[in-house]
């Protein structure tokens, strides 16, 4: 771990992990933004965060599904209801970090405690794919499973754990990756053919 610059104060993460027992795909982000960015208690919390409407995109071919009417808002128990029908867990690579420029970004993001992977993973036996949703995940991912790097949209296998594991490497949910949602929602949906085939 690089070492801790002086005044920084240390976040520890706002959210228990979301792990229902059944699910099958852990999908792993860095670390939420800011609660100021917030617009609902959970998971990819930012208005400005594509990643509800990319799944929005791909459940029901609409990125405004899980946005609640007339309101800059996602709908957070619909978002749950998926997550459970679909087997998805959700947490992040980051227990505890830094913010080295007072903002979101991952370039800026210095993680002081790595989430402890097996601990999640023991709590969803069926859980054979992990998902990285950024650079900053996967890099994160790679050093904790000692898996080579990924390429966008691409996985690799890896033993950790006692587990055999698939592990993807999803496009940033982040405008600040400039692709549309539709191009996002192509890989998103690989993630889910290769584990519910046809």
């Amino acid at each position: 771990m690089n070492p801790i610059p002086d005044r920084l104060p240390v976040e520890k993460h706002p959210l228990e992990p979301f792990l229902p027992e059944s699910a099958k795909i852990l999908m792993l982000g860095s670390f939420p933004p800011q609660k100021k960015r917030w617009c609902m208690d959970f998971f990819y919390p930012n208005w400005n965060n594509d990643m509800w409407r990319i799944w929005g995109f791909i459940a029901k071919e609409d990125k405004n599904y899980f946005i609640l009417p007339n309101s800059k808002r996602f709908d957070k128990e619909k978002i749950e209801h998926f997550c459970r029908e679909t087997g998805l867990a959700l947490y992040d690579t980051a227990e505890e970090v830094i913010r080295l420029k007072n903002n979101a970004s991952d370039n800026f993001l210095q993680i002081v405690k790595p989430t402890e992977l097996e601990a999640l993973l023991q709590k969803i036996p069926e859980c054979h794919t992990i998902v990285a949703t950024g650079q900053k995940s996967a890099e994160v991912l790679q050093t904790v499973t000692n898996s080579p790097s990924i390429a966008v949209g691409e996985c690799v296998k890896a033993n950790f754990a006692g587990r055999e594991l698939t592990i993807w490497r999803m496009p940033s949910s982040s405008r600040a990756f400039p692709r549309s949602i539709e191009w996002k929602a192509t890989y998103y949906r690989k993630v889910l053919s290769s584990i519910n085939p046809g």
